[in-house]
């Protein structure tokens, strides 16, 4: 889908390309992979780098043009490996061309376009919509922390009622989620604070540019707690299923010391050799009773020790 926006005072959609608009290109098409390389010249390992959604956020300069790869939540289907993860957005500019790529259609770039749209002023220029995206982006990572962090303590009320493989996995999930959250924040303040510096920056840009700071700090901060809680949390529970291992081995080992008793008296004066108890009357009425004895002293003297 490719959306062409007219960023003076406000948003508002335009038919087609003008000098200075704002080219919103979600999940390119071939149709738009070629109009964006052959209309715009934007070179084409620009879309390639965007494509790779493991590309790092980063800042190229090339014969005029300048690529800005940002790093922005994202929400898998619910059955993912990581439910939670990043993706690259990419930002080209010229003169007088501002295009922002993603292969994703995100709920952070919606929200974006809603949000400006209400706050009816637009863009001073394209530095100030790059500095903004970045804003948005810090704002929806905490977003989506709070969504972790109440799926995190869902699935701790559930294993504090039963331990049970599926909370844990779904909690392994999340760790994963949360280690490309931080680590993608931190590749993004680092862009940051190179664009600080290469991008021609006003006094409104700097004051923007410490918002933005402000947030991503809050966003990595908030993601190291959540992340050494979850750590906390699978230590947990993982000695627990330990203890368990251990009591019901415990139980399992103990029995079978109480069993091998009446085996071993069974064995011993069931041998066919004489002992003195074959042609006795009471004999075996006494090994019965030996039997029952001995197992019962040693239940006894487990229970005691609280091994079974």
């Amino acid at each position: 889908m490719r959306t062409y926006w007219n960023t003076n005072r406000g948003l508002r959609t335009l038919e087609k390309w003008e000098p200075n608009c704002w080219v919103q290109v979600t999940c390119p098409t071939q149709d738009d992979i070629d109009y964006l390389e052959n209309t715009l010249h934007i070179p084409d390992y620009f879309l390639m780098d965007i494509a790779d959604t493991d590309e790092r956020a980063r800042y190229e300069f090339d014969d005029g043009w300048i690529l800005i790869i940002l790093r922005i939540p994202y929400v898998k289907e619910v059955r993912s490996r990581t439910p939670y993860t990043t993706i690259p957005l990419g930002i080209i500019l010229n003169k007088e061309v501002c295009i922002t790529v993603c292969n994703f259609e995100t709920n952070m770039m919606i929200d974006f376009v809603s949000y400006q749209q209400k706050r009816g002023l637009g863009f001073t220029d394209s530095v100030d919509m790059v500095f903004r995206l970045f804003l948005s982006s810090a704002v929806w990572y905490l977003k989506r922390l709070k969504q972790i962090n109440l799926l995190i303590e869902k699935a701790k009320q559930h294993l504090d009622r039963n331990v049970d493989n599926v909370d844990l996995i779904n909690l392994s999930r999340l760790q994963d989620s949360l280690t490309y959250f931080i680590t993608s924040i931190r590749g993004n303040e680092t862009l940051l604070s190179k664009l600080k510096f290469k991008l021609p920056v006003d006094e409104l840009d700097a004051d923007l540019i410490e918002d933005v700071n402000i947030e991503m700090s809050q966003a990595r901060e908030t993601t190291s707690i959540y992340a050494n809680i979850l750590d906390s949390t699978m230590d947990t529970y993982a000695n627990i299923i330990n203890n368990n291992t251990s009591g019901v081995m415990k139980m399992l080992t103990s029995i079978s010391i109480i069993l091998m008793f009446p085996t071993l008296i069974a064995s011993l004066l069931g041998m066919n050799l004489v002992n003195g108890m074959e042609n006795w009357a009471w004999g075996f009425p006494v090994a019965l009773m030996l039997t029952v004895g001995i197992t019962v002293a040693f239940v006894w003297y487990f229970k005691r020790k609280t091994w079974i």
